[in-house]
C-alpha cells in the first residue's frame, strides 16, 4: 500500500512541478518583452502613438523588436508607471527570481532522487503538523448493516409480459414434467398480453433492462416485488423511469463489472456489437445510452463475455451461424455495431448463444416442436455469412421461437402466449441432426403458440465456479415470433 502511495505522490509532485515550470516560462517570456521595451521606450512610444489602432501597434512592435504576439500585447497593455526606475527594478528582480525557479524546476524533473527528496520533506512536514494520536476509534457496530444484507441470496425467476408487467417468483413454483405435457398456469394476463421475458437469476444480481430506444436501466432483482405464480405482477413503469413509447426489448442479469469482460449485443436485423462491460457500470436512474439502433431494428439479446467465446446466432427461418467473438471489434456504448449475419428476406435473428453455455443447441419452434443438436455440428466461419441450416421448418412446426445452449443435466421452461409454463429435462429431448424438426415438447391448443424459453438455474449451480462465467444460465429469453 505504501508503495502505491509513494508512486502517487511522485506523479503528483512531477505534474505540479511541470505546471509551475510552464507558468514560470510563460511569465519570463512576457518579462523579457517588457524589459526590451523599456530599453527602447522612446521608439516604443513613437510606434504606439503613430498607430491608428492596437492591432497596427502590435504589428509595428513585433516587426521592430522581433517580439512574439504575447509580448507585443503585454507592451501595449503596459501602464505608464512601469516607466519609473522603481518599477523597472521590480521587473528585473522578478525576472531573476523566475529564472532561478526555472532552474530548480528543471533540476527536479531531470533528477528522480531530487524528486524523492522533496516528497520526503513534504511527508515529514505533514507528519510533524498532524502526527498526533487518533482521537476516535474505528470499530464494527453490530447494528451497522444495510437492508440489503437482510435479504437472502436465493435463486429466483423473473417474468415480464409484452405489455410491461413484471414479477419475481421462486424456482420451486415450477415442477419438472414429462415431454409433451400441457404445462401449468404461470401468470394471469390481460387480453392480448403474454410473458415475453423469462429468466433465472439470484435476488442480489443486477438486472439490466435494454429498451427499443437503445437505452439501458438497472435495478437489483430483489427490488422487483415478489408475486405468486398466477399473479399479473407490477407495471415496469413503476420501477423504471421509462420515456413515453419506450419498451423493454432485452434483459440480462449482471453480478459484477470486471475489466476484460464485455457485453455482446445482437439485433433482429443481424447486427452484433461488443462493448466493455465497465462502460455500463454507472447507470443513472434516468437510463444510459447503450446502443444506436437503425430504423425498424431492435435489440433481441445481450450476453456477458470474456473475448474467448464463439457466438451463435439463430434465425426464425432455421438458419444458424457460429463465429469467433474476436472477429467483432470492441466499440463504444453509442455505436451501431457490425454485421453478424447476412439474413434472407423477412428473416430475423431470434436468439444469440455462446458455445461455452452448453454442449448442445436446443431449438424450439412456434408450435411446441423442438430438438437438441450437438455443438460440434456447427463449425466456426467468418462473421457476416449466411450460416447453415439448423432446423427444418414445416407447417406443423411453425417458425423457430427460441434457442438455448444446454447440457444433458439442464432443465428448460417453455411458456406459451396464454401464460402456460412447462418445465422439461433436457435428457428427455431427442438429440438430432441439424436439418430436422425434432419432437413434440409441449401440447398446445389451437391459436396458442410458444412465446419464450428459459434455462433453469438451480442453487447447486450458484456455488460452482464453472457456472459463473458469462452468465450462462442468466440470459434474456427469446421473443415472440412477430410474423
Amino acid at each position: 500500500m505504501l508503495r502505491f502511495y509513494l508512486k502517487h505522490q511522485e506523479e503528483v509532485v512531477t505534474r505540479r512541478t511541470q505546471y509551475d515550470l510552464n507558468k514560470a516560462e510563460e511569465r519570463t517570456h512576457i518579462l523579457e518583452g517588457l524589459l526590451k521595451a523599456l530599453d527602447h521606450i522612446d521608439e516604443v512610444i513613437r510606434i504606439i502613438r503613430s498607430s491608428r489602432n492596437t492591432q497596427i501597434a502590435k504589428e509595428g512592435l513585433i516587426e521592430a523588436f522581433e517580439l512574439s504576439e504575447v509580448q507585443a500585447q503585454a507592451i501595449v497593455d503596459m501602464r505608464l508607471r512601469a516607466l519609473t526606475g522603481l518599477e523597472r527594478e521590480k521587473l528585473e528582480n522578478e525576472y531573476q527570481e523566475l529564472m532561478e525557479k526555472i532552474r530548480q524546476y528543471k533540476a527536479i524533473l531531470a533528477d528522480r532522487n531530487l524528486l524523492l527528496r522533496i516528497i520526503r520533506e513534504e511527508i515529514l512536514a505533514i507528519s510533524e503538523k498532524f502526527g498526533d494520536e487518533r482521537r476516535t476509534s474505528i470499530g464494527f457496530d453490530e447494528y451497522d448493516i444495510s437492508m440489503e444484507d437482510l435479504i437472502p441470496k436465493d435463486n429466483t425467476v423473473i417474468a415480464m409480459t409484452k405489455l410491461g408487467y413484471i414479477k419475481r417468483m421462486t424456482v420451486d413454483n415450477f415442477r419438472n414434467q414429462n415431454r409433451g405435457g400441457k404445462g401449468i398456469k404461470g401468470m394471469q394476463t390481460i387480453e392480448d398480453d403474454y410473458i415475453e421475458e423469462l429468466l433465472m437469476t439470484t435476488t442480489h444480481h443486477y438486472l439490466m433492462f435494454f429498451t427499443n430506444t437503445g437505452k439501458v436501466y438497472r435495478i437489483k432483482a430483489y427490488e422487483i416485488p415478489e408475486a405468486s405464480r398466477t399473479a399479473r405482477g407490477t407495471a415496469i413503469i413503476n420501477l423504471l423511469q421509462l420515456s413515453p413509447g419506450e419498451k423493454i426489448t432485452a434483459v440480462i442479469p449482471i453480478h459484477k463489472y470486471e475489466k476484460g469482460h464485455y457485453l455482446m449485443m445482437a439485433t433482429k436485423k443481424g447486427l452484433i456489437k461488443k462493448t466493455p462491460i465497465t462502460d455500463y457500470e454507472h447507470v443513472r436512474k434516468t437510463g444510459l445510452a447503450a446502443i444506436t439502433l437503425r430504423d425498424e431494428d431492435e435489440l433481441i439479446e445481450v450476453k456477458s463475455t470474456d473475448n474467448r467465446k464463439d457466438i451463435i446466432l439463430v434465425t426464425k427461418f432455421g438458419q444458424c451461424i457460429r463465429f469467433r467473438e474476436t472477429d467483432v471489434r470492441s466499440t463504444g456504448r453509442t455505436s451501431i455495431g457490425v454485421r453478424g449475419m447476412n439474413l434472407a428476406d423477412n428473416d430475423e435473428v431470434i436468439g444469440m448463444q455462446l458455445n461455452s453455455q452448453g454442449d448442445y443447441l436446443l431449438i424450439v419452434s412456434e408450435y411446441g416442436m423442438g430438438k437438441m443438436t450437438s455443438m460440434g455440428e456447427f463449425t466456426s466461419q467468418n462473421r457476416g455469412g449466411k450460416g447453415v441450416k439448423c432446423y427444418k421448418i414445416m407447417e406443423k412446426t411453425g417458425n423457430v421461437i427460441g434457442a438455448k445452449a444446454v447440457n444433458m443435466d439442464n432443465e428448460v421452461m417453455l411458456i406459451t402466449t396464454e401464460g402456460i409454463i412447462i418445465r422439461l429435462s433436457c435428457k428427455d429431448i431427442s438429440v438430432l441432426g441439424r436439418i430436422t424438426s425434432g419432437v413434440k415438447l409441449m401440447d398446445l391448443k389451437d391459436g396458442v403458440s410458444v412465446a419464450s424459453i428459459a434455462k433453469v438455474r438451480e442453487k447447486s449451480e450458484e456455488s460452482d465456479p464453472k457456472n459463473e462465467e458469462s452468465g450462462a444460465e442468466e440470459e434474456p429469453e427469446a421473443k415472440e415470433d412477430k410474423e
